[in-house]
């Protein structure tokens, strides 16, 4: 049974809330602006709305150049997606094994993508890639997505192995498991919501990328992303706030599918104890 808040209490519980509800309004409220825009049947991006209308999605849709880029994005997210999943979880197992210093190190080495600022790693790819040959290439960006996306991988799949109980696989070992059917059977199925977890914000990290694309994609790798900012830099169209409204929609199914995922990994470790 619960004792009752105090006056005081409750007051400070009601200004903690207010104080989130503005801080969700600074960072919302200019995200949810560019929405109504996109339905916008004027030409300009102004307040109040001339009507409603679909005509930026027909736009989006139909450009020779709006299209291929959302295609790119998506084909070059899913691949680089799949290749920081497989690199990173598997980090993470190695991570696991080591212990101390070493284990330190080899962590901090494996974050440098995430802490390093993003201009310094475009700019050390670029001079890279452009001495093989990889610029202006779907291999170079999709190599460069996947090394943004395996941090964010091996930090998901290194939480999960933290409440892993190791005495599982030791007993699949002893009963005749060879180690890869004991991972497959024991180790993936435990440790899958932060393996998927890492996966979304891998996509997401790749979906939502300029920087390290404006250095080394060519006429052809042009994403979303790119595109709405040379839409910013050269003629400001609403078609923009279009892409705007579909990066916002993609961004929300990331964080409800890591939502759903963090509860059923709570759900998986309650029900374990």
């Amino acid at each position: 049974m619960s004792l009752p808040l105090a006056p005081v209490d409750r007051g400070l519980r009601w200004l903690l809330l207010a104080v989130c509800a503005l801080v969700m309004a600074f960072l919302l409220l200019p995200v949810l602006a560019v929405i109504p825009l996109s339905f916008n049947d004027g030409s300009f991006l102004t307040y109040p709305m001339v009507g409603f209308s679909l005509r930026w999605y027909e736009d989006f849709m139909n450009s020779p150049r709006w299209l291929p880029a959302l295609r790119n994005s998506l084909a070059i997210g899913s691949v680089a997606t799949v290749i920081a999943t497989v690199l990173g979880t598997a980090a993470a197992l190695g991570l696991d094994r080591m212990g101390g210093l070493s284990r330190q190190i080899m962590s901090a080495l494996f974050l440098m993508p995430v802490v390093v600022p993003v201009v310094v790693i475009g700019s050390s790819l670029y001079a890279l890639f452009a001495s093989i040959g990889l610029t202006g290439t779907y291999l170079g960006l999709v190599v460069a997505h996947a090394l943004l996306g395996v941090p964010f991988v091996v930090i998901t799949v290194s939480a999960t192995l933290t409440g892993f109980d190791r005495g599982l696989l030791r007993a699949a070992l002893s009963l005749g498991a060879t180690p890869w059917q004991a991972f497959r059977r024991v180790t993936l199925p435990l440790i899958l919501p932060g393996v998927v977890s890492g996966a979304i914000f891998a996509f997401a990290t790749s979906f939502d990328e300029i920087v390290v694309t404006l250095f080394l994609a060519g006429p052809q790798q042009r994403t979303l992303p790119l595109q709405m900012f040379d839409g910013v830099r050269e003629q400001i169209s609403p078609t923009i706030t279009a892409a705007a409204t579909l990066l916002f929609l993609v961004s929300i199914t990331v964080v409800g599918m890591v939502e759903l995922l963090r509860r059923r990994s709570e759900r998986l470790n309650g029900g374990g104890r």
